[in-house]
């Protein structure tokens, strides 16, 4: 205790000579803060003002669907200097005629752990006491791995495997989860499509979100546009199209949020919503939450860091360090709760960064690389400090003091009785959103030059470059060997620059994954409507390419076999989409997914009996497996099949051997009229497998990654009192 009362005393006294009266400029060159509720009047502080608690008014509506908070200023932050920054404009529309349902939020004695070396030892988040009321914007700040991220999970109930939580929230009241649609979570980052526009990304999302008619979600993606000030961007694209400029970095954040605000939910969870954003967007940001709390929503997002003109219009703040609570309360008591644990903050500083510097143990490594410096220049007072001290030091006052007490009075008068009953809203069909998928991927593929165009300009180019080279062969017994080369070529050299539709599968997964954590989708729907719409696309390679392709080498000139060869290529991209769609699920990231597939495409050569006739492969791993799960084997066995059955090669001038034996000693095919089609359906049946795969994959992913709240205590039909 010796240790921290020193270490507050030199804080206090460095601080007190940094802002004294000699140096002290008015506080209206620096910043300013508002208490809740005020936005409109502006006020200043002085180092370390003196206020009473705020006292607010929690009432609870019979028969409403919302609780209405209102907060009342103390009477003695009338003394506190007026002479401040003006109030930043809200954007036009800041009133609205519709209001949103918001519902508060009560955490208690949560805890969070995660799997250690023994079990679950580690504690993320250490017994975190707060509330959020509607129409309020509750911000969670601290430094970088402090826990904000899941203390947000927490109270939303999104924690994934190992964490396991212990506690209670409370949502008006009511111990209970939050049903679907009553909530909306953005996570920090997220993935946007970047070929569609503002509108339709939302309308879209609106259609696998909500039941009904078009025609009454259209208005929903109005309100999103207004909420979010995207009126501007409605029908700009998001993130660029060929020529095409995207959307900044703060309003691809807003488009974001305006997904989630398509359900118009009671309570919307963000993870760092200025992540990214320069200062000026991460004003215009801050401003446009404020302008969406008024509408009645309840807000509670995570902060690292913000400017002075941010932290004016926080409600609350919930301050962690290392997973401890050192604060909860009004904005304005945060300052003075470090006032009086002798921290104040000196006049010259922003609060968010000097809240920060006290309990970054961080600044502790700068403090060692600067006691040079200050040997030579003097003492240097705002890094002058222990932050351990720090941390202990404020943590002690918080416990013991009126803030703390204040908390748990208002925890258990928004628990004390349930409020309305938070329902989940009907969501759209299956068949809606496979149907709503299908279209969105076509029309995705048809503006994605990286997923189609691109493909189908170099396959062509690769078929004319393929067919000059092997053209003229003839039908001689010469030219049995070329002619299998050819095929050989075709099928994996074009399977093997299918490659560069792969940055558009990993999109699909990353936007899968977002509407699947939030319940928009799921993996059977997602699979489905990817299959659907790729069909048409990949049916325009084959037949383009098989084509040109057939006529240049000189195959025989008969529709069926025609026809046979376009089905049999366009099976085999379908089966080369499947494994793309699987080792993206499973890396998830760009160079991995490409070497791997490399890797798989050249060991597939090598088995598929061109270079070595199957039958001659070394038994154990070449033969079995890896020869028969090799789609260019079936490929290119049927081809070959459709090719040479049934034909004839004269040997001199009085025998003949059949096309099969001609084909003997570069190839290994049956003899059987009907193998060709066998070989087809072991193509599709591949294809089917794969994407069987991945779904097990993506379906099993989920589980393991859904939420894993436990609440201790009674449920909600037992806690009524």
């Amino acid at each position: 205790m010796e240790e921290i009362q020193s270490q507050s005393d030199h804080y206090r006294s460095s601080s007190s000579s940094a802002s004294s009266p000699a140096s002290r400029v008015p506080s209206s060159n620096f910043f300013y803060l508002r208490k809740p509720g005020s936005l409109g009047q502006p006020i200043s502080f002085e180092d370390s003002p003196e206020w009473d608690d705020t006292e607010i008014d929690v009432r609870v509506e019979e028969g409403g669907d919302s609780i209405h908070a209102a907060t009342t200023a103390s009477p003695s932050l009338s003394k506190l200097n007026s002479g401040s920054l003006p109030s930043p404009p809200l954007p036009d529309g800041s009133v609205f005629a519709r209001k949103i349902a918001g519902a508060s939020v009560v955490w208690k004695d949560l805890t969070v752990t995660i799997r250690g070396k023994r079990k679950y030892s580690e504690k993320v988040v250490k017994s975190s006491n707060g509330y959020a009321l509607p129409g309020t914007l509750t911000v969670i700040m601290g430094p970088a791995k402090s826990g904000k991220s899941t203390l947000l999970r927490a109270i939303a109930g999104r924690l994934h495997e190992p964490s396991k939580v212990y506690g209670e929230v409370f949502f008006n009241g009511a111990k209970s989860h939050l049903p679907y649609g009553a909530y909306g979570y953005v996570e920090r980052e997220t993935a946007l499509i970047g070929s569609l526009t503002v509108r339709e990304m939302l309308y879209y999302s609106a259609l696998l979100q909500l039941p009904g008619c078009f025609s009454q979600k259209k208005s929903v993606v109005d309100d999103a546009i207004s909420a979010m000030s995207l009126g501007d961007y409605a029908n700009k694209l998001i993130g660029g199209h060929c020529y095409m400029k995207g959307l900044p970095c703060g309003e691809r954040r807003r488009v974001s949020i305006a997904r989630e605000l398509v359900m118009r939910p009671h309570i919307l969870f963000i993870d760092e919503p200025l992540y990214h954003l320069d200062s000026v967007s991460a004003l215009l940001m801050m401003v446009t939450l404020k302008k969406l709390a008024s509408t009645g929503c309840t807000l509670i997002f995570t902060m690292y860091q913000s400017s002075t003109e941010v932290f004016g219009l926080f409600d609350r703040i919930c301050l962690l360090s290392n997973g401890n609570t050192l604060f909860f309360g009004e904005t304005l008591a945060c300052l003075q709760h470090f006032s009086n644990a002798g921290f104040p903050c000196p006049i010259m500083q922003s609060p968010s960064d000097h809240f920060l510097r006290a309990i970054n143990t961080d600044f502790d490594r700068i403090i060692a690389m600067c006691k040079n410096w200050q040997d030579d220049h003097g003492d240097f007072s705002s890094v002058n400090m222990d932050t351990a001290v720090a941390i202990r030091t404020l943590e002690a006052t918080y416990k013991s003091s009126s803030d703390a007490a204040a908390v748990e009075s208002m925890i258990a008068r928004l628990t004390d009785k349930e409020g309305p009953i938070l329902k989940s809203r009907g969501k759209a069909s299956n068949a809606t959103r496979v149907a709503v998928l299908t279209w969105r991927s076509l029309l995705i593929m048809s503006r994605e030059w990286k997923y189609f165009w691109l493909r189908l300009v170099l396959c062509m180019f690769l078929t004319l470059c393929v067919g000059t080279i092997f053209s003229g062969l003839g039908h001689s017994l010469s030219s049995v060997v070329v002619r299998v080369a050819a095929i050989f070529v075709f099928v994996s050299f074009t399977s093997l620059l299918s490659i560069a539709g792969l940055p558009s599968h990993l999109t699909d997964i990353k936007v899968y994954t977002h509407e699947e954590a939030n319940q928009h989708s799921g993996a059977f729907v997602f699979l489905l409507g990817q299959l659907l719409s790729s069909i048409p696309f990949l049916f325009l390679i084959s037949i383009s390419a098989s084509l040109v392709f057939y006529f240049l080498i000189g195959l025989r000139d008969e529709f069926s076999l025609v026809m046979y060869f376009v089905l049999n290529f366009f099976v085999c991209l379908l089966v080369n989409e499947g494994l793309m769609l699987l080792v993206a699920s499973l890396w998830r990231e760009l160079f991995q997914s490409v070497l791997t597939l490399l890797f798989i495409h050249v060991l597939m050569m090598l088995v598929a009996g061109y270079f070595r006739i199957r039958s001659d492969l070394p038994g154990p791993v070449w033969t079995y497996p890896l020869s028969y799960i090799a789609f260019h084997t079936y490929s290119i066995q049927g081809l070959l099949e459709n090719e040479y059955i049934g034909t004839s090669f004269a040997v001199g001038q009085v025998r003949s051997i059949s096309g099969v034996q001609a084909l003997r000693s570069a190839y290994d095919i049956s003899t059987d009229g009907n193998e060709k089609w066998k070989n087809l359906l072991y193509l599709f049946s591949m294809g089917i497998g794969y994407r069987f795969v991945v779904f097990l994959l993506l379906y099993f992913r989920s589980r393991k990654n859904a939420s894993t709240y436990k609440f201790y205590g009674s449920d909600r039909s037992t806690n009524s009192r």
